[in-house]
């Protein structure tokens, strides 16, 4: 027994799920040759930064170690009239036009297209999810194809989502991101399978009227324990609204049990705490979280 510490622990958690900078550094680089590539051949360009945005968890700042890469890179307005005037699917015709184009740059890595993105997957397990888009004349969002169904035109704004979301995150001394990635190391370790906008979402909505949502690392054991209470609160809905866009976000698995499992857990790591056991509260984070969680 002796004296834990909830602040140093927490605080080395968070820091362990980030990306490391060699990660980090080859993202940036391939996000400017995915960009130049698209730009050269759509744009007659050769820039590595114009067209293009960060979006998904790398864009809000919420990703950690284990997640894709998702970026929009903006398409001119005539190719949309020529793939939407195709008789049947040109959403599908337009990825694969895409995927031609980025394997001139990665002929060696693995591409596909299908759905919304084209993937790119790299040998040292960083995959990239390249969304074509045409932004909107208001700049308000933007149009992107989806080959389902014999395809159509989906919108979204994820500038405004990705605004709105570090507005809370400044409002919440940036606990709202650190609670994300908190959240995809239980959805990661425990196999719930919750998709990455989902967690934010819910994060999100959790930290607008959470007493502690602007206090230190110290809070984060309480902080765990009501976010999954939360989750158990309101795992009947049957959607939710994306904040900045307002679009429907829905959970096709369910997560009902896997967050009273760890609420109970957080609840018996708090007592542990309070007793002093040392091995038993690390232990017990490491079964919610996983092994990024530091041990005694």
């Amino acid at each position: 027994m002796g004296k834990i510490s909830v602040s140093d622990d927490f605080q080395q958690f968070c820091k362990n799920l980030r990306m490391s900078d060699s990660v980090v550094s080859n993202v940036q680089s391939r996000y400017h040759s995915i960009t130049k590539r698209i730009n050269q051949d759509f744009w007659n360009s050769d820039s590595e930064t114009r067209h293009s945005l960060y979006v998904g968890s790398y864009g809000r700042g919420t990703a950690i170690y284990t997640s894709d890469i998702d970026i929009v890179v903006e398409l001119p307005w005539d190719i949309f009239s020529k793939y939407d005037n195709y008789s049947y699917n040109g959403q599908s015709a337009l990825l694969q036009a895409v995927k031609n184009s980025l394997m001139k740059t990665y002929s060696s890595s693995y591409i596909n297209a299908d759905g919304q993105v084209v993937d790119i997957a790299f040998s040292d397990g960083v995959k990239f999810e390249v969304v074509p888009a045409f932004k909107f004349s208001n700049n308000c969002g933007y149009y992107y194809p989806d080959t389902h169904d014999g395809g159509s035109w989906k919108s979204m704004n994820p500038k405004s989502e990705i605004d709105i979301f570090n507005g809370r995150n400044l409002i919440t001394n940036g606990n709202l991101k650190r609670l994300c990635r908190m959240i995809r190391a239980w959805n990661a370790h425990n196999n719930v399978f919750m998709p990455g906008v989902l967690i934010d979402t819910l994060a999100y909505k959790f930290m607008q009227d959470y007493e502690h949502s602007d206090k230190s690392y110290m809070y984060y054991d309480w902080m765990s324990r009501d976010f999954f209470q939360y989750l158990t609160d309101v795992s009947g809905q049957d959607y939710w609204l994306k904040p900045g866009s307002n679009q429907r976000v829905y959970d096709k698995y369910g997560f009902e049990k896997e967050a009273k499992e760890a609420h109970i857990k957080c609840i018996k790591a708090l007592d542990y705490c309070s007793k002093g056991y040392n091995y038993l509260w690390n232990d017990e984070w490491r079964e919610i979280y996983g092994n990024k969680f530091p041990t005694t």
